[in-house]
């Protein structure tokens, strides 16, 4: 039996939850992942050798490995010593050395893979040295996305400073795919940057796939505040056309009050509020469940929970 496909667009910590429950399941998954990231280790590795960002793709890598934890665990480690290797991950290093040698960031994940015995495709959305910058409502330029994060503002438009180039492969995973998935993650660092991209955004809304998008569980300061569901869907939708969406899954937990103080004046984050009314007239499918757990003491997604609802809704695809 043919597998079915997804492809999931996304960056950091949310897709990379997303792709560590549905490794589980008998799908053909390819992920997508941005390269504009200009903090911490992948900041410095990118404007050291000129390299496209490499840490979300080390993390989701990671995540979808079938190895043992021993051997992912040492791609996420990071340096801590004295010398220039302080903060940099194992991972970012490995993936800038194939980089290096290969001066091809796909092949260089194509290695990596190999290493880590992963069975699906990870894609970078470009080979390109790309600079995320936004326009704050109020007129401001912001260069960088780790400077879009820390200021906190709304932005009104986002563009990246270079000439870009998607790779032809992310276009002919969309044209094949059965499920396209909006990750969550910051709508504006982690599932916009794909999206200002014309070709990318005429592909999905072109596409014979069903777009299913995994809501945030918190509003990000500046950017998302006071967002419903609705407001992150009417978002996405500016740039893939209205109607397009086909169903968003949320979660419904009540979370205790003393957690939600703490996210709300340490963070500045609230939890994002299921806007029914609004949902019922936009007209998508809305999938809701308890998908939050707090074992941690944070607020997260249940990698299985979520990705047993993406594969129930793949399934019912007809």
């Amino acid at each position: 039996m043919t597998r079915k496909k997804i492809v999931v667009f996304g960056g950091g910590t949310g897709a990379s939850n997303v792709l560590n429950g549905l490794k589980h399941f008998p799908v053909d998954i390819t992920a997508i992942i941005t390269v504009s990231d200009n903090g911490r280790s992948t900041g410095r590795l990118r404007k050291e050798f000129s390299t496209p960002a490499v840490g979300d793709i080390r993390h989701v890598l990671s995540n979808l490995s079938t190895l043992p934890d021993e051997v992912k665990n040492i791609m996420e480690y990071r340096m801590s010593t004295y010398s220039d290797l302080n903060g940099h991950s194992m991972g970012n290093l490995i993936l800038t050395s194939y980089f290096k040698k290969t001066g091809n960031l796909k092949k260089s994940i194509e290695y990596m893979s190999h290493l880590l015995n992963i069975e699906h495709t990870v894609l970078p959305l470009s080979e390109d040295y790309l600079t995320l910058m936004g326009e704050t409502d109020d007129g401001e330029i912001i260069e960088g996305e780790e400077e879009i994060t820390y200021a906190k503002k709304h932005y009104k438009r986002l563009f990246y400073k270079e000439e870009f180039h998607v790779l032809p492969e992310v276009l002919k995973s969309i044209e094949e795919a059965d499920l396209i998935i909006l990750s969550m993650g910051s709508l504006i660092t982690s599932i916009l940057p794909h999206l200002i991209c014309p070709d990318v955004a005429n592909a999905i809304n072109k596409a014979k796939a069903k777009v299913i998008y995994v809501c945030n569980a918190m509003t990000q300061p500046g950017e998302t505040d006071n967002f419903g569901v609705s407001d992150h869907v009417n978002v996405l939708e500016n740039y893939i056309g209205k109607g397009r969406m086909d169903a968003v899954i949320v979660s419904n937990n009540v979370m205790p009050q003393e957690l939600l103080d703490k996210y709300s004046t340490q963070e500045q984050k609230d939890q994002v509020i299921i806007d029914y009314d609004n949902i019922a007239k936009a007209g998508y499918e809305l999938i809701e469940s308890d998908l939050l757990t707090t074992a941690d003491g944070t607020i997260k997604h249940d990698t299985l929970k979520l990705s047993s609802l993406i594969f129930l809704y793949l399934m019912n695809i007809k």
